[in-house]
């Protein structure tokens, strides 16, 4: 059962000094040679503590002083000494002690101890003669996993005493000498944990120092072995508000939590590099490790050499280092820069001559100088190029108005007399200032690689990096070009595929207005006339000028609209000002600990924690749900080491439908795999209880590995028949949609056998991108620009041609025709596509020639007559297409139609570019809305049909609607763009969520996903609550704000197949929930805090399909 249960934030602590006998050796050589100025000595491990350091069985034995026990799952690490008895006496006591000398250390099994005091003493170990002042640095140890542990060590010196080695408090040797000269001997702490909690354990260590240094040695590794076992007590808080405080005296000590979910833990300083380095370099270095480089930071002092170190790897979150990271080497750790692979390591400033001197190809960081240098014995620099101009514009604007210095804080303040109010108040201030970086690095982050995402296909997980580095300016591609081949880069697309919402996917959300995405949506693959407008009005030298290389306009894809530092910097203050109105952190106070820490005295302080917990749940107010979430999980940890299983399950339940983001889902399986049999069948008889054992063992059945491969898109080598060809066009992003494919592959083969070449599909490849690439270099005049919309595009220029309306090019849009006058630049408007009345090839007469050309009747005005010659059978083809899509589309209430024509239009143009025989018959077969234009719509659907949507337009295949829900917007707020307008969500198959504007009917968001069955119905309880009951039984809750769903109800059974809100107040604690299930179940809900209320059983009821509130009473209806 041990190995079930959770551990505190220690995971080992270690006392490091000079062995016994060279301390011993030195103090007897001292009357004959005197004291040896820097006499150098070789770091020994003096202690090891490892918890647990209590135990039920030390108890029964009366054993209730014992340091620690030993578990069998961690691996052995036998300290051997020689035992030489200089004392012919010795006690019980003393042999009871020596004996456990030799006792097995158990270590856990990510820690090797064997490198450790040259890392607790990096410099060197010497003995002084005045005591020096106690230095701290920081330590990171990376398993062959790559999971990283964290250590915090303090170097100290204490006075050797005559007549005492400082060895467990133990007497070892006599000198007898009247003028003993004072030595000091350095000793180090170190502690080590899974969780980077810097400052916490540094203030730990000063607190304990208070107390070592000035108690005798007999107690001093009784204090760190007491110190140990409180830190082993104290959980790590969950992610959240919720803070952490305990006290070590004299200092309180805060843990901080993650307050979001998808940061690391920032427990340290994070503006120094900001201190140390210009802008410039610190976005040089940033480049450096996004590269993969052999990276080393230099400092005179260890502490900065982790601590930059640590910085920089937050600065880059959610990319992730993914090679070597040792931030301190000691001076035996030297040869590792050796090493030929990447790496990110640190040493002392010492070794910057040598390291520069004899080893090539180390990008050298001076944190004490704020410089970057080269080792290169070829004299040639490295080439690392700059990070993409407009993200470094946007980083450099913002960084400016940060405030780092502290002391400017203080200047409006009075003097503080109390330390503790003085402690709080900066860490207050440093937890500010960390979100606001994390967030300006985020910012930059996202600014460098937002654009990844419009050339990625999710079914097929394809990443199209060639076409992707096209559009990148010239400028740029050198940075693009070197981290697009890094694990770093990799790994991030694997999170950008599986559709992972974490930090950089929510600040994409956010840097970017939802007004300007779905403006967006309907023509992803060309610039705006509202872009064209805006790259003349800003005039950046080093704007990115894009070239749209994205997939069909049926394919909503997020295109991002260019904005400036300025309005970037405008929209994140305002998102950072309502994010800490709306987020206060509540901090914790953990009881006083016992002394001294036996079994009994850890049960009663988990007893007193227990109770302190249950004060908080039941003084929080049921609102403030994601509190008492936290409250639960910390609850349900504490039964835990109390071993009262049942209650920690009966916690873990209270939190699963809480708050998943924080559920231990591994615990609980190891919790509920190792409950005895007794223990079992009680919870068997709890539903609740029952309820949680049955899900964690269905899904731990059901447990898949998860494909996390990316694939580059390549060209085929070989033939290919219908379905490789359908693979293919669907993987490189031209085009989804099944039908459409088909009809391309018939298209593509007319005359041959019913397969297609490598060399056919590499020339409609290429002719459609170049298409895409030539379409974008249009550059219409801004006297131009005035007559069309601002969401119009250019799909399709003509070549120059003569026309009954002057001389110039004809332009499609997805709204209409136009020419492009040349000479003096203007614009006469040729038709919309709704008001076309036929159009028909005609041959104009040019003595001696008929020339072909193309006649567009419309009612407004007089027909155009265009001289198209050997284009004109395409032009009719897509003029043609076009006018039939916009009159279904008009008929049946779907712009949809208009985006498939499209598509239609320009797979017949890559179709006519890439054939060489028959051409303009193989673009017919793609003409598929020209076909289908005489299609009767019954008389009653033209009459009560208000809009037709596809809510599966980026699926492959058509899904099946089987819930909808419209949630009103907020007109009274126009400043919040698209949050004003109403929403429309609507549930497909296979548990997929879809959330579409109904103002503009584009989607919004794409495939929210809960669960993977059927969900039958749906319910908006307030603006950030949505319900959705499924086939499997559970009640699935969205965060409308993050759109993630992390909250669960799953009391009941069989399928959920109805909801009704009970809406008596504006407050949440005013409002119910009555959900049913087929069964005949009915259970209301307490909205607030998500408990059960009352529930009741229909009798003889089996299909319970719906329920209705109506005059207080309750409606059930069978199907």
């Amino acid at each position: 059962m041990a190995e079930v249960l959770p551990h505190g934030i220690l995971e080992i602590c270690v006392v490091v000094g000079a062995s016994h006998e060279k301390l011993k050796e030195i103090c007897q050589a001292i009357p004959k040679d005197g004291i040896r100025s820097h006499c150098y000595l070789s770091p020994e491990i003096r202690s090891v503590h490892v918890p647990p350091f209590v135990s039920k069985e030390d108890s029964r034995f009366g054993n209730s002083d014992q340091s620690f026990t030993r578990i069998s799952r961690r691996r052995s690490f036998k300290k051997k000494k020689e035992l030489k008895h200089t004392n012919p006496v010795a006690t019980n006591a003393n042999v009871d002690h020596i004996e456990s000398q030799s006792e097995e250390f158990s270590i856990p099994s990510n820690i090797d101890l064997q490198g450790l005091p040259q890392l607790c003493f990096p410099g060197e170990l010497q003995i002084e003669t005045e005591a020096k002042e106690d230095r701290y640095h920081f330590l990171v140890f990376t398993d062959v996993f790559g999971t990283r542990t964290y250590g915090v060590a303090v170097q100290f010196y204490r006075l050797i005493e005559e007549g005492n080695s400082f060895q467990h408090g133990q007497t070892n040797w006599n000198v007898h000498n009247q003028r003993m000269s004072t030595l000091y001997a350095p000793f180090s702490v170190c502690v080590i944990s899974k969780f980077p909690y810097y400052t916490a354990f540094k203030d730990c260590l000063s607190s304990l120092m208070v107390h070592a240094k000035t108690c005798q040695e007999l107690d001093f590794d009784h204090k760190v072995r007491q110190f140990a076992a409180k830190l082993a007590l104290v959980p790590s808080p969950p992610s959240g508000t919720l803070h952490l405080v305990f006290n070590l005296n004299p200092l309180l000590i805060v843990l901080p939590s993650r307050e979001d979910p998808n940061y690391p833990v920032a427990d340290l300083d994070i503006h120094l590099p900001l201190l140390c380095f210009k802008p410039k370099c610190i976005l040089q270095i940033l480049t450096c490790i996004l590269m993969e480089q052999r990276i080393v930071f230099l400092s005179a002092d260890w502490a900065l050499l982790t601590l930059v170190a640590e910085c920089f790897i937050l600065y880059l979150h959610p990319l992730q280092w993914q090679h070597t990271y040792v931030p301190i080497l000691s001076k035996e750790m030297m040869d590792f820069l050796m090493a030929p692979t990447a790496f990110l390591m640190g040493c002392h400033i010492d070794y910057f001559k040598e390291v520069k001197s004899e080893i090539e190809g180390l990008i050298l960081v001076n944190i004490d100088e704020g410089t970057i240098t080269f080792s290169n014995l070829a004299a040639t620099e490295p080439d690392i190029p700059e990070i993409p101009s407009q993200a470094a514009e946007c980083f450099a604007q913002r960084i400016e108005s940060l405030q780092l210095h502290y002391d400017l804080e203080l200047s409006h303040l009075g003097s503080s007399t109390d330390i503790s109010n003085l402690r709080m108040r900066r860490r207050n201030w440093q937890q500010n200032l960390n979100l606001t970086i994390q967030e300006l690095f985020l910012v930059l982050v996202v600014n460098m690689f937002r654009d990844v995402s419009d050339y990625l296909n999710y079914e097929y997980r394809v990443f199209n990096s060639e076409e992707f580095l096209k559009t990148r300016t010239v400028s740029d591609q050198p940075f693009y070009k070197k981290v697009l081949e890094t694990y770093i880069f990799h790994s991030f697309l694997k999170a950008r595929l599986s559709r992972k919402m974490d930090a950089f996917s929510h600040m994409e959300l956010r840097i970017c207005p939802e007004s300007n995405r779905v403006k967006m949506r309907d023509n992803p693959r060309r610039p705006t006339m509202e872009q064209m407008v805006m790259r003349r009005e800003y005039h950046f030298d080093h704007l990115v000028t894009k070239r749209f290389a994205a997939s069909m306009p049926n394919l909503p894809v997020d295109i991002w609209q260019e904005i400036s530092a300025e309005h970037l910097s405008i929209r994140k203050n305002k998102s950072e000002h309502a994010m800490k109105k709306s987020t206060k952190s509540v901090t914790l106070k953990l009881p006083e600990f016992r002394s001294p820490l036996n079994y009994s005295s850890v049960i009663a302080w988990y007893t007193d924690f227990i109770n302190l917990l249950s004060k908080a749940i039941n003084t929080t107010g049921q609102e403030c749900s994601s509190l008492l979430a936290r409250y639960y999980y910390l609850r349900g940890l504490a039964y835990l080491m109390q071993g009262k299983y049942l209650e920690a399950l009966s916690d873990f339940q209270n939190l699963y439908k809480t708050d998943l983001d924080i559920f231990p889902k591994e615990l609980v399986k190891k919790v509920i795999g190792v409950l005895p049999p007794d223990q079992h069948s009680q919870a068997g008889r709890k539903p609740e209880l029952k309820r949680l054992i049955s899900i964690m063992l269905e899904k731990e059945r059901n447990v898949t590995a998860s494909d996390e491969h990316v694939k580059k898109f390549e060209l085929p080598k070989t033939h290919m028949h219908q379905e490789d060809f359908l693979k293919r066009i669907q993987e490189s992003g031209i085009v989804k949609d099944v039908g459409t494919i088909l009809r391309l592959f018939n298209a593509l083969t007319i005359g041959h056998l019913k397969q297609i070449d490598p060399e056919t599909f590499r020339d409609f490849y290429n002719f459609w991108k170049e298409s895409e690439a030539e379409a974008h270099e249009v550059n219409l005049p801004l006297e131009v620009i005035e007559y069309l919309d601002k969401n119009e595009s250019v799909f399709k220029l003509s070549s120059a041609v003569r026309t009954n309306y002057g001389v110039g090019k004809i332009a499609l849009t997805q709204k209409r025709l136009f020419l492009l006058k040349e000479g003096r630049p203007g614009y006469v408007e040729i038709s919309k596509f709704r008001d076309i009345m036929e159009v028909e090839n005609v041959s104009v007469m040019f003595f001696p020639l008929r020339i072909p050309g193309l006649k567009i009747k419309t009612a407004l005005k007089e027909p155009f007559v265009g001289n198209l010659k050997t284009e004109r059978d395409l032009w009719q083809l897509i003029v043609k297409e076009m006018w039939a899509g916009r009159t279904m589309a008009d008929k049946h209430k779907d712009p949809q139609y208009i985006q498939e024509a499209l598509t239609n239009v320009l797979l017949m143009d890559a179709v006519v570019g890439c054939t060489q025989s028959r051409a303009i018959y193989a673009a017919s077969k793609l003409a598929y809305f020209d076909q289908m234009r005489n299609l009767v719509v019954p008389k009653t659907t033209l009459e009560t049909l208000k809009h037709k949507i596809n809510p599966s337009a980026d699926q492959t295949s058509p899904q099946a609607v089987n819930a909808l829900l419209y949630a009103p917007g907020n007109p009274n707020y126009p400043e919040e763009g698209a949050n004003a307008n109403p929403k429309l969500w609507c549930a497909l198959s296979e548990g997929k969520v879809v959330l579409m504007d109904a103002a503009s009917w584009c989607i919004q968001q794409h495939c929210i996903q809960v669960g993977n069955s059927k969900l039958n119905c749906m319910l908006g309880v307030d603006s950030s609550q949505l319900w959705i009951g499924s086939q499997d039984s559970c009640i699935y809750i969205i965060n409308t704000c993050s759109m993630s769903c992390n909250k669960q109800l799953t009391e009941h059974c069989t399928d959920v197949t109805d909801m009704v809100l009970e809406d008596q107040g504006s407050n949440l604690s005013q409002k119910c929930v009555y959900s049913c299930s087929l069964d005949g179940s009915v259970i209301c809900w307490d909205v607030s805090t998500l408990q059960i209320k009352t529930n009741f059983q229909l009798s003889n009821c089996h299909r319970l399909t719906a329920i209705k509130l109506h005059n207080c009473m309750l409606w059930c209806c069978e199907y």
